[in-house]
């Protein structure tokens, strides 16, 4: 069964508004657990899924089944990764992040869990972050489990892969570069070094489960939380949606900024439709709270 990639309402959704006061309320009650989705980093340069222009709607991402059932698969994965790493490796946070983190250093925030495999809310400052898909920076063996840093086996994919630097169409969420079969040709893929395995990426793919003591750690976050706020995801995969609904159960206040409706709208009291960076630095403003400017950062 091919993993849930798109939405459609069952009705109208209702519309966004641009009135952040319940954003700036809830944040100002403190005990607040962000939400973050991919719409949170595309002001760093990192494409969305979903929103205008979102990779979707030109590419579709590797399965955990197609990846582990086919070494053409696994070729063309890592063939398109380790060139899309280099343009990935080079984002910056952006004032989305830097607001997240400032909220943090005043208390605000209970917690940050994150569907973004990116590393830029730990690079804008954001401590003790909950990755719910993983982080491209590790890899792990699919035979004997040994976690590696990914900056090792981009040394030894370079070393095998010399003069690999064809022209990429496009790069992804996921840190997946578009090329075609004929630019992937006989790209080199690399084993484990510990048993001489396969080797994937440390982040939960499309039709892969979030690991159940993960998701046990975030349910604990969102039942300690005042508020949910969920930035830049349109909550279309469940391994997001259930903690929006978990929270609606509860009769935890939900605010969305995202600036497409969303799968999660009729559980939040709020969707602000405005661009992450620019809603998230007026709330800070507001709250006389001070965003570090990117040349510190």
């Amino acid at each position: 069964m091919r993993p849930t990639l798109s939405w459609t309402p069952d009705a109208s959704p209702p519309p966004g508004t641009t009135d952040l006061g319940q954003v700036a309320d809830a944040l100002s009650s403190g005990g607040v657990l962000v939400l973050s989705g991919a719409g949170l980093s595309t002001e760093s340069g990192i494409p969305d899924y979903r929103g205008e222009g979102g990779s979707l709607s030109r590419h579709t991402p590797m399965t955990y089944q197609d990846f582990t059932a086919s070494a053409q698969a696994r070729r063309r994965y890592w063939a398109r990764s380790h060139l899309g790493r280099r343009t990935f490796g080079r984002a910056r946070p952006n004032a989305g992040h830097r607001a997240v983190a400032a909220f943090g250093r005043h208390g605000l925030l209970s917690g940050v869990i994150t569907q973004n495999v990116d590393r830029l809310h730990q690079a804008a400052g954001s401590d003790g972050v909950v990755e719910l898909h993983g982080s491209l920076d590790q890899v792990v063996c699919l035979s004997c489990g040994d976690i590696s840093p990914r900056r090792e086996l981009a040394r030894r994919l370079e070393e095998a892969n010399a003069g690999f630097a064809p022209v990429a169409a496009a790069i992804n969420p996921d840190g997946d570069a578009d090329l075609t079969d004929e630019q992937v040709g006989d790209f080199h893929v690399m084993p484990c070094t510990v048993c001489g395995g396969i080797l994937k990426p440390d982040v939960v793919f499309f039709g892969e489960t979030v690991p159940p003591q993960r998701v046990a750690h975030c349910r604990a976050l969102v039942d300690g939380a005042t508020s949910l706020l969920v930035l830049g995801s349109s909550l279309t995969v469940m391994s997001g949606l259930r903690f929006v609904r978990q929270a609606a159960r509860a009769g935890t206040p939900v605010v969305i900024v995202n600036r497409d409706p969303t799968r999660g709208d009729q559980h939040a009291v709020t969707r602000v439709a405005l661009p992450l960076g620019t809603a998230l630095t007026a709330v800070a403003e507001h709250l006389g709270i001070p965003v570090d400017d990117p040349a510190t950062v």
